[in-house]
């Protein structure tokens, strides 16, 4: 594993032999006292000149996207590929946003496995000019979430259930199904 750190040869975007008074501009020792603090620093320098770059995740190193991803509540759990961990880390705040809503729920299992699920609920929203109007939705509240992979294993059901507890409504009871999808005969 490599470190930002180790990268051999990297400059300073900022000498400090440059910046030393003009008596020392000539000095041997004081020159190569300073290029050894550079060469120490040189990494530093090169964080801070692309600070924005780590704060973009399609940008970012991955160490740091994983962090980041941890920093902004990322719905992840460590094993995603490279373009879906940046999608998420992306994501996440709009999906904190619509958290609880059918969108957020269907957008957030979305990232986790590229697949759209199939989400049916019990809830609704209306409004009505008069009180007393009648309530949208069943008596009972109720979410469930199927999801078709191409080789599900209990791991993927294990995540689903987990994804879905933590972006349902709190008080919305629910249950998670996870099946093959159906494969078209070869013709």
């Amino acid at each position: 594993m490599s470190t930002r750190g180790s990268i051999d040869g990297l400059r300073s975007s900022a000498p400090l032999g440059e910046m030393l008074p003009a008596v020392f501009a000539d000095d041997e020792l004081a020159q190569r006292f300073v290029a050894g603090l550079d060469e120490v620093l040189a990494p530093i320098l090169t964080v801070l000149d692309c600070l924005d770059s780590y704060f973009t995740p399609v940008l970012a190193p991955m160490d740091f996207t994983r962090w980041l991803g941890g920093w902004v509540g990322a719905e992840t759990d460590g094993t995603e590929a490279e373009d879906r961990l940046r999608a998420a880390v992306s994501a996440a705040v709009y999906l904190h946003r619509v958290r609880g809503t059918r969108r957020g729920l269907s957008e957030a299992i979305r990232l986790a496995f590229g697949v759209e699920p199939e989400i049916s609920e019990s809830g609704g929203a209306d409004w009505s000019a008069r009180p007393l109007g009648p309530v949208p939705g069943e008596c009972r509240p109720r979410l469930r979430v199927v999801l078709r992979l191409p080789d599900p294993t209990r791991a993927d059901e294990h995540r689903l259930d987990s994804l879905v507890a933590a972006a349902r409504p709190a008080h919305m009871p629910y249950t998670v199904q996870v099946t093959a999808t159906e494969r078209n005969p070869e013709r």
